[in-house]
């Protein structure tokens, strides 16, 4: 049933030509360069060290690993991650 629901989201996104994050209710990421990772609409921090920031997210765990990592921003939607990015994962 939750396939289906995502594959009428998806359709009703490409139709009126709307964003399928926010539609489908995505985390949107976005790096700049190997130095930050912004991430936009996630569910909460679950693992935060130098090495490692795990982030939940409706369609998974998104695993960031680098080195001297640090969160400069979060908020409800948000997040901002700097540090050296050495590898972004999702977890299922």
């Amino acid at each position: 049933m939750k396939k289906r629901m995502d594959q009428i989201k998806s359709n009703i996104s490409d139709v009126f030509e709307l964003p399928k994050d926010i539609v489908m209710d995505l985390p949107k990421i976005t790096m700049i360069g190997n130095m930050q990772v912004l991430v936009t609409n996630h569910k909460g921090l679950i693992e935060y060290t130098k090495n490692i920031i795990r982030i939940n997210t409706n369609c998974g765990v998104l695993k960031i690993i680098g080195a001297d990592m640090c969160i400069k921003t979060i908020i409800t939607e948000e997040i901002i991650i700097n540090g050296t990015i050495e590898g972004i994962e999702f977890l299922y």
